[in-house]
């Protein structure tokens, strides 16, 4: 427990280089951080040691209040990218606004031009273990992602998410009170 006084002590350290940064919210090390005043974190967030947060270009991160983001995510944006307040993000996840075009042939990939599409993850959503979310997708609320899974595409809210490529396999039904499998 003690280890968390030490994080938000780095976070008071590094609050002055973020767009934003909400406080009681905390940092576990080690981090790589680029572009962070492009990055705007909201109040109570949590993340542990070995995140690598990028902002390329003319990219931006919203992190809103209450979000837990575990080990080794990795978070890469060139252009709009939101996780919604209350939303849990487990280890070794992958989110990004970026994809690589790949039209030249005889050209490195890392040297052609980026594909941004707006990236949001809604509120109080759960991110599996070792998921992808990729460039475009648009996660409603409360949706829950399976591990391992890598997901593309407007999702809407109170759905769970699985698979590669992900598909919706159960919904949240109001009147009955359950999750259902989708047929």
């Amino acid at each position: 427990m003690i280890y968390k006084i030490f994080w938000a002590l780095r976070a008071v350290i590094y609050a002055p280089f973020f767009g934003k940064f909400g406080f009681p919210s905390y940092l576990g090390k080690p981090l790589f951080l680029m572009g962070t005043q492009k990055v705007f974190i909201g109040k109570k967030v949590r993340i542990f040691p070995h995140l690598r947060l990028e902002v390329h270009r003319n990219g931006n991160i919203h992190i809103e209040d209450d979000v837990v983001i575990s080990q080794n995510v990795h978070i890469t944006s060139a252009g709009d990218l939101t996780i919604g307040k209350s939303s849990l993000i487990l280890a070794n996840v992958f989110i990004t606004n970026i994809d690589h075009d790949y039209q030249e042939l005889n050209k490195h990939i890392v040297k052609q031009e980026y594909l941004v599409s707006e990236t949001v993850i809604g509120e109080n959503c759960y991110i599996g273990m070792g998921a992808a979310i990729m460039a475009g997708t648009r996660l409603g609320k409360q949706c829950i992602v399976g591990a391992n899974s890598v997901v593309k595409g407007a999702f809407p809210d109170y759905c769970v998410i699985v698979g590669a490529p992900a598909k919706i396999v159960k919904k949240y039904n109001f009147e009955t009170q359950k999750w259902e499998k989708v047929i």
